[in-house]
């Protein structure tokens, strides 16, 4: 199917690294080429008040001991982000999700059950329901309809399983120039008109400013427009999809402050690839966060 934790359960204060918290809470997303990324130290990723660490999918066997296993670190793993290649189809045809591709609603929906199980375990209230790509040998414009149908019926579906579990099913657009040529959801336009059309309140955008910034620009507006339908965020600068802080197009600060200004209270996955250690890359956020006149309590 293709899905995304996205967004677990509070963590206690206890482990909060910051003396005051802001409506715009950060968690680390690792990049897919880290070999641990669970081996980051927690600590070192307390931002504005929660943390999270991202995990690869464990494998489709043994959900529930995978999911006791991460239970049981010190602290807890709260998982607020992890993709499963069990979950994307076959990636030897070329499959990246299944929601849109028409054929496929079984292993759709095999894919979800999987996911709310690990989403159960780990209290996770959020998952990323991946569309999918344009078939192999076929053309965008002769596919579109069938395969919104199809984003259509899935959708209802996973609304009503993630409503039984009180979860939220995220719309993640990619953008169709640079990531994924043939990835059918491809702006923040068409996924709010997929949502529309489906009509579930537990259905919501997710928005990644890389992606957005590639496909149309027209942050501020774009925000604004959609901002009642967001239900997460993600970041990395345009176009290298490195730290905010580093040489690009968008203006990071500016929409942080946005964000605060709309009232933004969700999390901003930071999913962008390091230029080197990942820790030392987090000074653009300490250098945010003094702009802002909160303190840190260096604990890391």
């Amino acid at each position: 199917m293709g899905a995304r934790l996205e967004g677990c359960s509070d963590v206690p204060h206890s482990v909060f690294s910051w003396t005051s918290t802001s409506r715009v809470w950060l968690l680390l997303v690792s990049s897919e080429g880290d070999e641990h990324p669970w081996q980051l130290q927690p600590q070192s990723l307390l931002l504005s008040g929660q943390w999270g660490r991202v995990l690869p999918t464990p494998a489709a066997s043994a959900p529930q001991q995978r999911s006791q296993d991460l239970q049981r670190e010190e602290p807890a793993a709260w998982v607020l982000g992890t993709e499963g290649d069990t979950h994307r189809g076959d990636e030897d045809k070329g499959e990246k999700g299944l929601g849109a591709v028409p054929g496929r609603q079984a292993a759709f929906r095999e894919g979800l059950a999987l996911a709310v199980k690990y989403a159960k375990a780990l209290g996770c209230p959020r998952i990323h329901l991946m569309a999918g790509r344009v078939p192999a040998g076929t053309e965008r414009a002769a596919m579109a309809l069938e395969m919104e149908a199809t984003f259509i019926e899935n959708l209802r579906y996973a609304a009503d399983i993630l409503a039984q579990e009180d979860m939220m099913g995220l719309l993640e657009p990619m953008n169709s120039r640079i990531t994924d040529p043939r990835y059918f959801l491809t702006t923040p336009h068409q996924a709010a008109a997929i949502l529309e059309k489906v009509g579930r309140p537990n259905l919501r955008l997710q928005v990644d400013i890389f992606h957005c910034q590639i496909m149309d620009g027209n942050l501020t507006q774009n925000l604004e427009t959609y901002f009642p339908l967001i239900g997460h965020i993600q970041v990395g600068q345009v176009p290298g999809r490195h730290e905010p802080d580093s040489p690009g197009e968008v203006n990071f600060p500016y929409l942080f402050q946005l964000l605060e200004s709309l009232g933004y209270e969700g999390y901003v996955g930071c999913e962008y690839t390091p230029q080197g250690d990942t820790l030392e890359g987090l000074g653009w956020l300490h250098a945010y966060w003094e702009s802002r006149g909160r303190q840190q309590q260096r604990r890391c």
